[in-house]
């Protein structure tokens, strides 16, 4: 019993009293197709289990706080789950920061730095002193403003400490960009239409409500100063004086230089007004530089490098300090391989004396870099921005500072590690998850990848269908045991990935191209390449390669007539393109409000038909009544989230269900109406299989709900919260929403790794869809790592070898077959092995 995990009677979700046995410190892998049970097995009975008993065993557990649908669990261990959730949205995290290797190289620098005299510019070796001998942690608390004396010109210098070198710091950001590496300018053309009026709009945020809200409170203050300012007339028609109003508001000089002496109002009735672009620097200042949603929606910040610092971010003193040849900024910009290996040689430019000071940092640091490149993220730098990392990367940065830990008896569930790793760097994740499992953990991994399969010491697998045909356990053991089940989804497949493969046809294309001339962007190495039209296309090599630079920020920018593109020199052959679908993995939004059936517009549709039924309308319920948003029909204790969000303090806020409508989100008299026999509330809590049935003869809610089954979604709930979805999952909801946009014109579908968090049996369900698109004379392309897919291309362009600055070069172009054959591209070596039928 102790060392094993055993779950009794698990209900939670599409579980169908499930019983397993899981064993400890082991490497086990929970397979099987998308939606079969896998994340509720893991993540919402197990992991769930965990924190209620260890809180509980704390004495923090409250009645509200509920326990999984399990019958028991015993033989739990602490656990920490490593999701693909980027919750960092902080612009001034790095990879170096998050990781502390940023720390230790603050430190190194502080200590060991050669810094340049600024008087006789004659150069001040490093001095080791007692004070000097302190940790790093010691160090930083410690510092005090101290001074030192050029040993040529005996002139006084003030002493560079670790503050100097953080960029979040005032003593060593840059006095220009403030520490983030650029400065940000209003597009006030794409705030402001000078041909309209306020009540028509010429703010280009503002609607309906709010237009009104602000013109009466504009009315006022004009009164206040003894002018009229008319919210009918044209912006273009402002004096200078109205227009600093509106742009400035009341308190700022720049209206005030109008009125010198007049005060300016008190209240918001009276006419105390903010000013429009006033308000939108406030909150993109209050944000640290991220744009809000109203910002990112218009587009307003236009970002520029810091001419101050040159992206930088530090002050020109800290700037010039070198260590080993190389300053702190050099350091930063670097790929983690490059830091590796000059870390590596800071023995050789170290004096004597220092050795015992920097020994900590000259064995931890690289330690930890190493731990960062065997998950596959050599090619990162310590400078990157973690909110412009996928979930993938950021889940394996995770990954690899928890063996740092040296944590024991920990149970590690891990969702989906490989997500956006190439084939050839699986090898460096499994290393890392069997050193977690040697540690003296259990390390569980929600996973479809062949290889990890191979590599765990056990594997459960959950089946045999998605949502309601879900949620049985139909294989356990090895691979091989896998392979001779006959009930096991993912030995069906691997069994016919034994079979010799069948010969496969390549559409050839229409015979038009998309072309890019010396694309240099990034760490692209001036190459020209060519997408043939009419053509399923995979964009493929290791990560980091350039991959994303050559589609999303090259190809996607060049649909406009004439457009200049920065970072090559020309794209041409868009005039054959009537239509740009661009489809990524960026969060589908942060509102815990939007959910499946809001984003998909399903939600409208839902609302007119239950307000046109006999019985709402009996009752006098409209359309509004049925929205969970607004108030009317909604539950107002819980606001119609269905879900109380609860305190705890230290640990994160734990939600449970409303104790008024028991997570139903409506009022009693809105639920008692009921088509088909459900409740809207039950809709929302059914999957989108399900609910095909339903609607088959509502055409416009069924054509949304048939695209998502086919995109392999039909698992998700309507209600589901989109802060809930893989990037995967996300992207693919996106893609339907699209393609439920009826189209006539060639269409351009550009996707970013459509296949993330999907078994390879629904791989097959996706690649039919894709396969319509390009049938009806589209074109796809994608970029790609499942080999699945890529196999199934009809052309493939290649970009490395490597990662970062070891990549950008065109290594391949042409059908998988003539990919497979050349010896320096990664992707050929393994297609090779893919063509030939088995992964």
């Amino acid at each position: 019993m102790k060392d094993m995990i055993v779950i009794k009677g698990a209900n939670e979700n599409n579980l169908k009293n499930v019983s397993l046995s899981i064993p400890k410190y082991k490497l086990v892998v929970l397979t099987g197709p998308s939606g079969s049970g896998k994340s509720t097995l893991a993540m919402d009975t197990l992991q769930k289990e965990c924190q209620r008993q260890y809180m509980e065993s704390m004495g923090m557990v409250s009645d509200s706080i509920s326990k999984p649908k399990v019958e028991s669990i015993a033989g739990l261990s602490p656990s920490i789950s490593v999701g693909q959730h980027v919750t960092n949205r902080n612009p001034r995290s790095t990879v170096g920061t998050v990781t502390d290797i940023y720390t230790y190289l603050r430190f190194l620098y502080s200590r060991l730095g050669e810094r340049i005299c600024s008087s006789c510019g004659e150069s001040i070796p490093p001095s080791f002193d007692e004070e000097s001998s302190t940790g790093i942690t010691a160090a930083e608390e410690d510092e005090e403003r101290q001074t030192i004396s050029c040993p040529s010109c005996h002139a006084e210098l003030e002493k560079l400490g670790m503050s100097h070198f953080s960029f979040n710091k005032p003593e060593g950001a840059c006095e220009s960009c403030g520490g983030l590496g650029h400065v940000a300018t209003l597009d006030l053309d794409a705030v402001f239409k000078p041909e309209l009026s306020l009540r028509e709009g010429c703010v280009t945020y503002l609607y309906d409500a709010y237009m009104e809200y602000f013109a009466n409170i504009l009315v006022a203050a004009g009164k206040h100063y003894g002018f009229v300012f008319d919210p009918d007339l044209p912006l273009k028609e402002y004096s200078e004086m109205q227009r600093d109003l509106l742009y400035y508001g009341a308190e700022n000089e720049a209206f005030i230089r109008h009125f010198p002496d007049t005060k300016p109002p008190k209240t918001v009735g009276g006419g105390k007004f903010e000013g429009i672009v006033t308000g939108l620097w406030r909150r993109y200042k209050e944000k640290d530089g991220e744009q809000g949603a109203i910002e990112r929606d218009g587009d307003y910040f236009k970002q520029q490098g810091c001419t101050a610092c040159n992206g930088k971010r530090l002050k020109k003193e800290s700037r010039s300090v070198i260590v080993a040849g190389a300053s702190i900024s050099d350091v930063s910009s670097w790929s983690l391989e490059d830091v590796l290996a000059w870390s590596s040689r800071l023995h050789e430019a170290m004096p004597l004396e220092g050795l015992p000071l920097l020994k900590p940092v000259l064995t931890d640091m690289p330690l930890r870099l190493e731990r960062i490149i065997d998950v596959g993220l050599g090619y990162l730098s310590l400078d990157r921005q973690t909110v412009s990392l996928s979930g993938g990367e950021s889940q394996r940065l995770r990954l690899a500072s928890l063996l740092g830990s040296g944590l024991t008896g920990v149970l590690y569930i891990l969702d989906e590690p490989t997500t956006g790793l190439h084939p050839r760097d699986t090898s460096g994740l499994i290393r890392v998850l069997l050193q977690l499992r040697d540690l003296g953990n259990t390390v569980l991994v929600i996973e479809h990848d062949v290889e990890v399969m191979r590599a765990a010491d056990h594997i459960i697998d959950i089946g045999p269908g998605a949502g309601y045909l879900g949620g049985t356990v139909v294989g356990e053991g090895s691979l091989e045991d896998l392979m001779a089940s006959e009930q096991s989804v993912t030995g069906a497949y691997l069994r016919g990935e034994s079979l010799p493969a069948s010969a496969r046809s390549r559409r050839r294309g229409s015979g038009k191209h998309l072309c890019i001339t010396n694309a240099h962007a990034r760490n692209l190495k001036n190459i020209d390449v060519s997408f043939p039209l009419g053509s399923l296309i995979s964009v493929t090599g290791v990560s980091g390669s350039g991959k994303s630079t050559l589609l999303f920020d090259l190809l996607a920018k060049g649909g406009s007539a004439g457009q200049k593109i920065d970072g090559c020199d020309s794209i041409t052959g868009f005039e054959h393109v009537g239509n740009l679908i661009m489809v990524d993995q960026s969060p589908l939004g942060r509102m815990q409000r939007s959910n499946i059936a809001t984003y998909t517009d399903i939600f409208t549709q839902l609302r007119n038909l239950f307000a046109a039924l006999p019985a709402a309308k009996s009752s006098k319920l409209t359309s509004k009544h049925f929205s969970f948003n607004t108030p009317g029909g909604r539950c107002e204790t819980c606001q119609g989230l269905g879900v109380l969000t609860v305190d705890m303090n230290f640990l994160p806020d734990l939600e449970v269900r409303c104790t008024a409508c028991k997570g139903k989100r409506f009022k009693e008299e809105v639920l008692r109406v009921t088509y088909d026999g459900y409740s809207i509330s039950d809709l929302l809590n059914m999957t989108v299989q399900e609910s095909l049935s339903v609607f088959r003869s509502k055409e416009k809610i069924a054509s949304m709900i048939e695209l998502l089954c086919e995109v392999g979604l039909g698992y998700l709930q309507l209600g589901q919260s989109v802060k809930t979805l893989s990037g995967g999952e996300g992207q693919r909801i996106k893609l339907a929403k699209e393609l439920n946009k009826k189209s006539n014109t060639h269409t351009l579908y550009m996707l970013d790794e459509p296949t993330t968090g999907l078994h390879p049996t629904d791989v097959g369900q996706l690649l039919v869809l894709l396969n319509k698109l390009v049938d009806a004379g589209n074109t796809v392309i994608l970029v790609e790592h499942s080999l699945e897919l890529i196999r199934e291309s009809d052309y493939i362009i290649d970009i490395g070898p490597e990662g970062g600055e070891a990549g950008g070069k065109l290594i391949a172009a042409g059908t998988p077959e003539q990919v497979a054959d050349i010896p320096s591209s990664y992707t050929g070596q393994f297609l090779r092995k893919a063509l030939a039928g088995g992964l």
